[in-house]
C-alpha cells in the first residue's frame, strides 16, 4: 500500500506579505515601526500608486530637494495619528479609547491621501474645475472610493463599522457615526482631519516634511504638541505654554504657502500642466476617469510622460505645451500685488483675463477711446512716440485673446480664512487639568498680526511679446476699479462654515485675541491702501514699458526646430513649428521673474552677449516711463 503524502500545506492569498511588524527610517519621524494591519494597506496597489505623485507638485520644479511623494507622508501622518491616540489612551484611561480606535484613526491617517490626483492639489483646485464645470469634487471623494476598493480586492479584513468610522475621520466629519451604536468619541475627529481649528497631524508631518524638503528646517517639536493634547470638554486642547508652538505651527502654514506652494514659476508651470491636459481632454477623456477606481489607479505625474512620449497626432498641442515645461520657456508673470483680505470677491469679479485684454486694446489704442477717470501718476500707457521703431503696432494689439491671459486669485491665510487660528482653540495649565479656555490677549502674545488673510493677484502672459501691453491693460484696469466701492449689502467678512462648533463673535464672553465677523462697509481698495488718490495697489518695482515683450523677444537667442526636437526627446511634428524658447534679460529681476539659469546659458551659448560676454544689455527705456 502506497503511504499517505502528507496534506499539501494551505497557500496565502498573498504569500509576499509577511505578517509581522515592520519598520521604515524616515526622514522626519527616524525610525518608524508599523504593525502587520499597516502593512496590509501598504502593500497595495492603491497605496503604492502614491509613489508616483509629488507631494508638492510642480514645486520640484524650482526646489530641487522637494521630490517627496504623498506615500511616505501618508506613512507619516499614520505614524502621528497613533501616537497622539495612544498617548491620550494612556494619559486619560477614563477617556475609554479602545484599541480599535487607536487602529481606526491610525488607518484614517495612513489613508487620507488615497484619492489624491496628478501633482497633488493641483488636480482637485485646478484641473476638476476646468474639466468638470459646476462638479463639487475633492480628493477625499475619491481617497473614499478607492479605500472601499482597496478593501474589496484584497479581501482585507475591516469591520464594515471600522470601514464607515475610518472614512468618518478622513472627512473630519462626525455626523456620519451619529447612528453608530456605541457612539463614536467627538474629539477623535479632530486628530486627522481637524474641521473645527484645523490643528491636526496631518499638518504636523507636511509643515515639517515640507520645510525640510526645501532646506528650511521649522522650529517644531511634534513629540512636544502631541504630548501636550489633552481631552476636556471632549475637545482637544492643549497646554497654555505651548499656545506660541501652535501659532508657529498656523504661520508656518502660512509661509510654505506664501514662499513656496503658490511661487510664482510653480504656479505658472501648474497652469501649463493643466493647459496641456485640457488639450487631450477629448482624445484621452481623463476627466472620465475619477468615478472608476481601476482607471483612477492611472491618474500620477506619469501622466506627463505618457503625453510626452505619445505619438498622436491628436496630442501635439499637448506635447507642445509640454516641451515648454522642458525647455523652461514658460508662461511669465507680468504683473503681481497683494490686496486685502476683504477686497477678494470684488477682485475676483473685475480682475478677469477678459477684462484685461478689453483694457489693453483701449490703453493701446486711440486715446479718445480711453475711459475718461484719470490713472495714477505712472499709469498712464497712452502716450507713443511715433519716431520709436519699437512702438506697439496694431496688429500686436490685434492678436491679443483672452486666451493668452491667466489671472491667478491666491488666497494666503493661516489656515481658518481671515481668522486667527487661536480663537478655535482651547487651552489649560497643569494646576488646573481639567478646565480649558480660549487664550485672552497677553496670555500669547500682544504682537499678534492685525489680520490673517489676503489675497495675492498674479496676471501671467502665455506669449511674451504680449508682457508690456497685458501689463498696460491690467494697470489701468486695476487703477479704475480700486476706486470703486463693493456691493455695500455684502459683509466685509463671510464667517467661516464650521462644522463642530459656531463661529467666534465680538460678542462672546471670552474676548478672542482677534476681533472677527464685524459687518462693517467694507472700504475701496484704493482708499483700503491710504486715500482715494494713492497709488499703492500698483507694483512699482514691476513697472516695464508697453513694448517690453517685444524687445524681449528680439533679444531672444534663436532656438532651430532641430534642436528643440532633440531636446524634447525627438518629439517633432514639421507641420507645428516649435515654440521659441524665450530667455528672459537679467535687468527682469523684479516681478518678470528671472529664471537662476538664463545668464548661464547665455554664456553657455555664446548668443545675444554684451561687452563683457554676459547677457545682453536691458532693452532701452521708453520715453515717457
Amino acid at each position: 500500500m502506497d503511504q499517505q503524502r502528507p496534506s499539501a500545506r494551505p497557500r496565502s492569498r498573498a504569500p509576499h506579505r509577511v505578517e509581522e511588524m515592520r519598520s521604515i527610517k524616515d526622514p522626519v519621524h527616524d525610525f518608524v515601526l508599523f504593525e502587520p494591519h499597516v502593512w496590509r494597506v501598504v502593500d497595495t496597489v492603491h497605496f503604492q500608486r502614491l509613489r508616483s505623485i509629488k507631494q508638492l507638485g510642480t514645486s520640484y520644479y524650482v526646489w530641487s530637494g522637494a521630490s517627496h511623494n504623498r506615500f511616505e507622508h501618508s506613512l507619516g501622518v499614520a505614524y502621528l495619528a497613533r501616537q497622539m491616540a495612544v498617548h491620550l489612551k494612556d494619559a486619560q484611561p477614563d477617556l475609554g479609547i479602545s484599541d480599535r480606535d487607536v487602529r481606526c484613526v491610525e488607518l484614517a491617517g495612513l489613508c487620507h491621501d488615497l484619492g489624491h490626483g496628478p501633482w497633488s492639489h493641483v488636480w482637485d483646485s485646478m484641473y476638476i474645475p476646468r474639466a468638470l464645470k459646476g462638479k463639487k469634487w475633492q480628493h477625499e471623494d475619491a481617497s473614499e472610493m478607492m479605500f472601499d476598493d482597496m478593501i474589496n480586492k484584497y479581501k482585507l479584513d475591516i469591520p464594515p463599522a471600522d470601514v464607515l468610522f475610518i472614512k468618518a475621520l478622513i472627512a473630519g466629519d462626525k455626523m456620519r457615526c451619529k447612528d453608530s451604536n456605541p457612539p463614536e468619541k467627538a474629539f477623535l475627529f479632530e486628530i486627522v482631519a481637524n474641521k473645527c481649528n484645523g490643528i491636526d497631524v496631518d499638518k504636523f508631518d507636511y509643515i515639517v516634511r515640507d520645510g525640510r524638503a526645501i532646506g528650511d528646517n521649522q522650529n517644531l517639536s511634534l513629540n512636544r504638541l502631541i504630548n501636550s493634547a489633552r481631552v476636556i470638554e471632549d475637545q482637544i486642547c492643549y497646554d497654555i505654554k505651548d499656545a506660541n508652538q501652535i501659532y508657529e505651527l498656523c504661520y508656518s502654514r502660512f509661509s510654505l504657502h506664501k514662499r513656496i506652494y503658490n511661487h510664482k514659476t510653480a504656479k505658472a508651470i501648474e497652469h501649463m500642466l493643466i493647459d496641456a491636459i485640457m488639450a487631450a481632454e477629448s482624445h484621452l477623456k481623463i476627466a472620465d476617469r475619477i468615478s472608476d477606481p481601476k482607471k483612477y489607479l492611472g491618474l500620477t505625474d506619469d501622466i506627463m510622460t505618457l503625453i510626452e512620449h505619445s505619438e498622436d497626432p491628436e496630442l501635439e498641442e499637448s506635447r507642445r505645451i509640454i516641451r515648454r515645461v522642458r525647455d523652461r520657456d514658460l508662461y511669465k508673470c507680468v504683473d503681481y500685488k497683494v490686496f486685502d483680505w476683504e477686497h477678494r470677491t470684488l477682485l475676483k469679479q473685475k480682475i478677469t483675463a477678459e477684462a484685461i485684454v478689453a483694457e489693453a486694446k483701449l490703453v493701446c489704442s486711440d486715446r479718445s477711446s480711453l475711459p475718461s477717470s484719470p490713472l495714477p501718476e505712472g499709469v498712464n500707457y497712452t502716450e507713443r512716440d511715433e519716431n520709436d521703431d519699437d512702438a506697439i503696432s496694431p496688429e500686436d494689439v490685434a492678436d491679443l485673446t483672452a486666451d493668452h491671459v491667466i489671472v491667478e486669485h491666491s488666497k494666503m491665510h493661516y489656515g481658518m480664512q481671515d481668522k486667527n487660528p487661536l480663537d478655535y482653540i482651547k487651552f489649560y495649565h497643569k494646576n488646573s487639568p481639567n478646565h480649558c479656555a480660549k487664550a485672552q490677549r497677553g496670555d500669547l502674545s500682544t504682537l499678534m498680526p492685525a489680520t490673517f488673510g489676503e489675497v495675492l493677484l498674479r496676471v501671467y502672459t502665455k506669449d511674451i511679446r504680449f508682457f508690456g501691453i497685458v501689463q498696460a491693460g491690467y494697470r489701468s484696469l486695476i487703477a479704475r476699479v480700486a476706486t470703486q466701492d463693493p456691493d455695500p449689502d455684502e459683509p466685509s467678512t463671510d464667517f467661516f462654515a464650521l462644522s463642530q462648533s459656531p463661529p467666534v463673535t465680538d460678542t462672546d464672553p471670552q474676548q478672542p485675541l482677534s476681533k472677527v465677523g464685524s459687518f462693517k462697509k467694507t472700504k475701496s481698495i484704493s482708499a483700503a491702501a491710504g486715500g482715494d488718490n494713492d497709488d499703492s495697489f500698483i507694483n512699482k518695482f514691476t513697472t516695464v514699458p508697453k513694448t517690453y515683450g517685444k524687445q524681449l523677444k528680439a533679444a531672444a537667442p534663436p532656438v532651430s526646430p532641430t534642436k528643440v526636437a532633440t531636446d524634447a526627446g525627438n518629439i517633432s511634428d514639421d507641420s507645428v513649428p516649435p515654440s521659441p524658447i524665450i530667455r528672459p534679460l537679467a535687468s527682469t529681476s523684479f516681478g518678470g521673474g528671472t529664471e537662476m539659469t538664463s545668464v548661464k546659458r547665455h554664456r553657455e551659448e555664446g548668443k545675444g552677449q554684451g561687452q563683457d560676454g554676459g547677457p545682453p544689455s536691458p532693452p532701452k527705456k521708453i520715453k515717457g516711463k
